[in-house]
């Protein structure tokens, strides 16, 4: 029995001595060291706001077209033997050159008939203004009184002249049919398309090909009313105002640009996009009379920056960091962020022109931040740097004075 007891004593002992132990050796263990956690700042970068001085420059883009294109037609039925060897798709014409003729031998033969014709008229013409002198002088013979229109033969004189009248505008007519078997370029251009060939029969109406000028291109450019309101457009008013415009284009892998002239606006919104076109010319843009430099072609899209207004003391901020109902995220006095309500002059794509609304002290918050709130406290980039520089040099001071003194 007493061997039963001690060998379930035996246990219980160990196992008491063992939580006793357990528990001594807890309450003798130290209780780590609490250290607080230091949360840094968020680190933003911050520019000086500053005021400037400019002159806006509103951008807008457009196709090249000619001012002159001309459909060229027929105004006489034949068969082509002439097409000149400038008179193909791109090829340069001046003003006056031939470029188709029609066969002549019809209408050289309605010349010849007309003269013909109007050589006998005025042969009758000056008979019957001999008649009539010799019927005056007989009516004087016989009389003192006036006579009459008839025995004057004054109605024959009157056909006569009209007949002759008659035969000028029919040889007239034959000269203008036989000088439109020649089709001219009215004008210095280029060949758009042809038509015609070489021993084709045409007639009167037939489209013979398009030319394009080359003196002038136009660029209808869209402007909305923001824009519109910070350049002086020309008008009927006003037409001597012809602001700079600079067209810009890349070509062969070049970026190329055109001087031209803002000349007109076409004067009503396009009922659409709501915008208003003005309309820039550039002179010579195949640059014909500069073969050097680099030709700017019709068809071609380009951008374009119109010289407007010019403003005083207004802040530029690039146009991502303008934020809801126009507020701008600042660092104050106190390096704290704040949203800033501005008031703008105007806005495009790339910029917002701020005229007022920033504090002193204030600086812009140009770092992407996710979820700002006012009143966070932050390090700005270029201050902590300074910081940092500071501490240094203060602690290199230091060490240096240790030194000195031992």
């Amino acid at each position: 029995m007493a061997s039963k007891v001690i060998k379930i004593a035996v246990p219980v002992v160990i196992i008491v001595l063992a939580v006793v132990a357990s528990s001594a050796l807890i309450s003798m263990r130290k209780p780590p060291e609490k250290k607080e956690e230091q949360r840094q700042s968020v680190l933003v970068n911050a520019e000086t706001i500053q005021t400037e001085d400019l002159v806006y420059k509103i951008r807008s883009q457009g196709t090249v077209k000619p001012r002159l294109e001309t459909n060229l037609s027929s105004e006489v039925n034949g068969r082509i033997v002439e097409v000149a060897d400038n008179f193909i798709e791109g090829g340069f014409f001046n003003e006056g050159d031939l470029l188709v003729r029609v066969e002549q031998s019809d209408y050289l033969t309605n010349v010849k008939a007309a003269q013909a014709s109007l050589a006998n008229a005025q042969a009758a013409l000056e008979e019957e203004k001999a008649r009539g002198r010799v019927a005056e002088e007989e009516w004087r013979s016989f009389t003192d009184g006036t006579a009459p229109e008839l025995g004057l033969r004054r109605p024959q004189l009157a056909s006569a002249l009209a007949t002759v009248r008659s035969a000028e505008a029919e040889l007239e007519r034959a000269n203008r049919d036989l000088a439109r078997t020649e089709i001219r370029a009215p004008y210095a251009g280029l060949v758009k398309s042809r038509n015609a060939n070489l021993g084709q029969f045409i007639t009167r109406g037939s489209s013979v090909g398009t030319i394009y000028g080359t003196d002038v291109a136009e660029i209808r450019l869209p402007l909305t009313d923001n824009d519109a309101g910070f350049i002086q457009l020309p008008d009927f008013a006003n037409d001597s105002v012809k602001p700079d415009v600079t067209l810009t284009a890349t070509v062969s892998g070049e970026v190329v640009q055109w001087p031209a002239k803002l000349v007109r606006t076409e004067g009503v919104l396009d009922e659409r996009s709501r915008v208003i076109y003005a309309v820039a010319q550039v002179q010579d843009p195949y640059q014909r009379n500069s073969p050097d430099k680099t030709p700017l072609r019709f068809g071609r899209f380009v951008q374009a920056e119109i010289l407007g207004d010019a403003t005083t003391n207004v802040i530029v901020v690039p146009r991502y960091l303008l934020l809801a109902q126009q507020q701008v995220l600042v660092v104050d006095k106190d390096s704290q962020l704040q949203f800033r309500p501005v008031v703008l002059e105007r806005s495009d794509e790339r910029h917002a022109y701020v005229r007022s609304g920033f504090l002193d002290g204030d600086r812009l918050a140009v770092s992407a931040i996710a979820n700002p709130l006012a009143g966070t406290v932050v390090r700005v980039s270029g201050d902590t740097d300074e910081q940092v520089a500071d501490d240094a040099a203060s602690e290199e001071a230091t060490a240096l004075t240790s030194q000195v003194k031992e």
